[in-house]
């Protein structure tokens, strides 16, 4: 085994603890998260640096965690877990039914940089030998405010100087969701949704799940501590219990990376070998796209009024949004939204079994918490394309919901509705929501006007996604705290 840069790995030594690996064989994901089934499906991420088995086995350096999503072997990470290697193989610890715990090779799948997600490989697939392994489903909604999740981590008996041999305890930290926030962790990034939840977690533990503990599924990965100092941005309380705050990566990303390539994953207890799977939805006909994981975008710092933006984009086969027009909007909400809606994902709409392309609109308005139901007005828009032959809606007429009921929180709520041949919006539905902001959204949304939607020159039924963000009115911003909001990789 040929070891580089063992030097530089060394030193980084100190700064890792060591998770654990899986301990009984099972091919079928839990039907609960408990302590033996996170067990199972949580691998460490290690580097060896040794090239022969001693008497406590393989010497190696633990850079993080990774869990296994499906039968055939692939596992999600943090991706920042993966710049610690210096694009040395990729070694996961796993145990044997009939042997010690061996080292097995991960092969790259695919990396998200910018949001901090992999997706890893096992070769050969544990799943076919005698490994003791199991996967974790994902959930597809976002967790809400004070929902209950927890994290998993196994750390090795020396944390200092581990060996394959070493005996490993469990640490279950458990705690709830306090919020989402938007940061730019790292320089030159987008933004990037993070999940809040109070408990503060420790180096070594990133990319180890976070579940919820009443859907049984995972939420997101550990990311890092969060060092914002000041916990009143949350807008919630936090618990002076001494955990702290951990930031997590929402399942999104990862879930957007998966559907970019073809890997499958499993929502519930329902196998994911196709998009249409794994959101349970029946394969034999929809013909408007579903959609699957979306996330809203943060509202400017530089935003001295609100504003809105107006999207065509097309869903392709895979469920991914491809050519993006934009109908309306521009600086400083223009670049939120399009860096936001580059990684949603749905399932594609069907005719007779089989994928097609479809174009759906999109919508985001940013509105100020600070204006009065009495102010609200309908706002009328000329729509220069209703005479293309192949477009999706776009709103004629719009109105903000009345957000005078909505905390000094910034609050996000998304909703879809269908669009009919009369431009009318039907069967309104909020996808993720922040009360009372989700009701208010809702009935605004159900009042606007549309140029219906075109396919080859005839109107029809066509699906649109309604993204509403308010601004926090008494939040301190990164500009008059003197520093921006970040995590620390752990």
């Amino acid at each position: 085994m040929k070891l580089p840069r063992i030097a530089g790995a060394l030193a980084a030594l100190a700064l890792f603890h060591a998770l654990g690996t899986p301990t009984c064989a099972q091919t079928k994901p839990p039907a609960a998260a408990d302590d033996s089934a996170l067990s199972l499906a949580i691998c460490p991420i290690v580097y060896p640096v040794d090239q022969a088995s001693g008497e406590r086995g393989y010497h190696y350096i633990f850079y993080g965690n990774g869990f296994f999503i499906n039968k055939e072997g692939y596992l999600l990470t943090a991706a920042h877990v993966l710049s610690q290697l210096n694009e040395a193989q990729v070694y996961i610890l796993l145990r044997s039914a009939v042997a010690p715990p061996r080292l097995l090779p991960a092969t790259l799948v695919a990396i998200d940089r910018e949001h901090d997600v992999a997706i890893l490989q096992a070769t050969p697939n544990p799943f076919e030998g005698k490994y003791q392994v199991r996967f974790l489903p994902l959930q597809v909604e976002s967790p809400a405010r004070s929902q209950a999740v927890m994290a998993a981590a196994l750390r090795p008996s020396r944390l200092r100087d581990p060996h394959t041999f070493d005996k490993f305890a469990e640490d279950r930290p458990a705690g709830e969701v306090l919020g989402f926030q938007f940061s730019a962790a790292d320089k030159g990034h987008g933004d990037t949704e993070l999940l809040l939840f109070s408990h503060e977690v420790l180096l070594g533990d990133s990319g180890a799940p976070v579940v919820s503990t009443e859907s049984q599924a995972v939420v997101g990965l550990v990311k890092g501590r969060w060092l914002r100092p000041n916990a009143a941005s949350l807008a919630v309380p936090v618990k002076q219990s001494g955990d702290g705050v951990g930031a997590v990566l929402p399942i999104h990303y990862a879930i957007s990376l998966l559907q970019q390539h073809g890997v499958a994953w499993q929502v519930a207890n329902r196998e994911a070998g196709e998009p249409a799977a794994a959101a349970g939805e029946s394969s034999a006909a929809s013909l408007t796209p579903v959609p699957l994981s979306l996330v809203a975008a943060p509202y400017p710092a530089q935003a001295l009024l609100g504003g809105e933006v107006v999207l065509d984009a097309l869903v392709d086969r895979s469920g991914q949004l491809t050519d993006i027009r934009v109908v309306r909007g521009g600086a400083p909400f223009l670049d939120k939204v399009l860096s936001a809606v580059r990684t949603w994902s749905f399932l594609p709409a069907r005719v007779g079994g089989e994928a097609v392309e479809s174009r759906i609109g999109i919508a985001f308005q940013f509105a100020q918490p600070t204006s009065s139901s009495a102010s609200k007005r309908a706002q009328q828009f000329d729509v220069s394309v209703a005479d293309a032959p192949e477009r999706a809606p776009a709103p004629t007429q719009m109105t903000e919901p009345d957000i005078s009921g909505v905390s000094a929180a910034e609050s996000r709520v998304i909703l879809s509705a269908q669009i009919d041949e009369r431009g009318h919006a039907v069967a309104v539905k909020v996808l993720r929501e922040e009360e009372p902001l989700g009701s208010a959204a809702a009935s605004a949304v159900g009042q606007w006007q549309f140029a219906p939607g075109k396919k080859a020159g005839t109107k029809y039924n066509a699906t649109f996604i309604v993204v509403e963000i308010v601004r926090g009115g008494t939040l301190p911003s990164p500009a008059r705290t003197g520093g921006k909001s970040r995590t620390l990789a752990q």
